[in-house]
């Protein structure tokens, strides 16, 4: 027995039917239009106040500033002056024909500060109106009044809207033209139509030009914020890093020192109790736990090529041989220590020694030519650093180098690890100053410098 298999196709036209490019082409372009000249037409939108804050209104009096936001208001209502004062023109000596004429014509214009969508289509019909009153009277369709009320309206509602929606109002504008030429112009009167077209067209192409490079502007404005903060972060994650490499080092050091120190000192003592050989043999087993599990968590911010420094990592005591480094770069640069020189935890002496190695680094780059003074302060409760430069002698001759400000951020991670504090900004003279506080707790400072 054979089973046959009907399969249904369903009909042209029908609902499963794919649809054409074309047609979805059409229908988006009409649910555009619907929602940029339909819905919500006449709904309220106030044309906002200007700002204050460009070059040249910042630059005005007291009273002109207080003023100033209401230029574009003021603008709006000069041209639809303009265009009644055309009107007045074209009926003059025919006083209710020249009144109610005059009111379509400004009333469009006015409409376009609170209801702009709803101003064109006023404009429209207020131009069949005028038109039909003024048949005979001068141009047609657009008599000189309303042919400037509605390339007013055109040019605020596009400005006040979006493209697309200045691209309709043209579109309606061309069709109300050939409307009017063609079922109700006749062949005896002058159209203006294609003028109108034509400068509208310029209008709405100058202002559709406008609003591009203005949401071009924004963009750009907005990736370039968003780029910043990523590099800020990025630059962060770096020099957090960075330090966290090098305090691995520190403290794997030290760890290893103790783990030799606790599995050699039972040797150190003749017949050493059980207690005291068991205390050393936790201590080793301890220090080399904590020393296998830093590697392991810390070794993860070690980039796939970075391998260790064979040399200690340096301190203050190295820093006459970076201050002779940069003198030899051409930076005049004078130390100054004042208080109790005494041996810091290392981390500490690390981490002054490489703020003071890159506020000398900013020193070269944005300050060539400048002097530079290093102040380092032994205080009982902690480290003070300042690096301070003299303005450049000769910036007009000398460009500095640009920065991304990478080194600021540096410091400010190694002063805030250490639960320090430092400013950085311009100083009086024009120059340049870095200030840092290292907090050092005095049993910490006895404790290392003993060891």
């Amino acid at each position: 027995m054979t089973e046959t298999t009907h399969t249904q196709t369903p009909p042209p036209g029908a609902a499963g039917r794919p649809r054409s490019p074309e047609f979805r082409l059409v229908v988006d372009a009409l649910r555009g239009l619907r929602q940029d000249l339909f819905q919500g037409a006449f709904a309220y939108r106030p044309l906002p106040r200007m700002g204050v804050d460009g070059p040249i209104t910042r630059r005005l009096p007291g009273r002109l500033r207080e003023y100033a936001p209401w230029t574009p208001h003021a603008v709006v209502v000069a041209a639809g002056t303009v265009a009644l004062l055309a009107n007045a023109a074209t009926f003059a000596g025919h006083g209710m024909t020249q009144l109610v004429c005059g009111a379509l014509v400004l009333i469009p214009v006015l409409l376009t500060l609170v209801r702009p969508v709803g101003a064109f289509w006023l404009s429209l019909w207020a131009t069949a109106i005028t038109s039909t009153v003024g048949d005979g009277w001068g141009m047609w369709p657009w008599l000189p009044g309303s042919f400037i009320s509605h390339l007013v309206v055109l040019t605020v509602v596009a400005i006040r809207t979006r493209p697309r929606t200045a691209a309709w109002m043209w579109v309606l504008t061309a069709l109300f033209g050939f409307w009017s030429v063609t079922l109700l112009g006749g062949s005896h009167y002058d159209s203006n139509a294609a003028p109108m077209l034509f400068l509208s067209a310029l209008i709405l192409l100058a202002v559709t030009v406008r609003h591009t490079r203005r949401e071009a502007r924004q963009e750009v404005s907005a990736q370039q914020t968003v780029t910043a903060v990523e590099r800020s972060r990025r630059t962060l994650l770096e020099e957090r890093t960075t330090i966290a490499r090098e305090l691995h080092d520190v403290v794997a050091h030290h760890m290893s020192v103790v783990a030799i120190q606790a599995e050699a000192a039972p040797y150190r003592v003749e017949n050493p109790p059980p207690e005291l050989e068991k205390a050393f043999v936790t201590i080793r087993e301890n220090a080399v736990a904590a020393l296998a599990e830093l590697r392991r968590v810390l070794g993860v911010v070690r980039a796939e090529d970075y391998e260790a420094p064979d040399a200690p990592q340096p301190t203050l005591a190295d820093l006459e041989g970076l201050l002779a480094n940069v003198r030899e770069a051409g930076l005049d640069v004078d130390r100054v220590v004042t208080g109790a020189t005494r041996e810091l935890p290392q981390g500490v002496e690390l981490s002054a020694y490489r703020i003071v190695q890159e506020a000398l680094s900013n020193t070269l780059r944005h300050a060539p030519g400048a002097s530079a003074r290093v102040e380092i302060g032994y205080v009982l409760g902690g480290l003070g650093l300042r690096i301070v430069n003299a303005p450049p002698p000769a910036p007009a001759l000398i460009k500095p180098s640009p920065g991304a400000g990478h080194g600021i951020t540096g410091m400010r991670e190694r002063v805030s690890m250490l639960n320090g504090e430092m400013t950085a900004g311009p100083a009086a003279d024009g120059g340049y100053e870095v200030t840092v506080f290292l907090p050092v707790p005095v049993a910490d400072s006895t404790i290392e410098g003993g060891a």
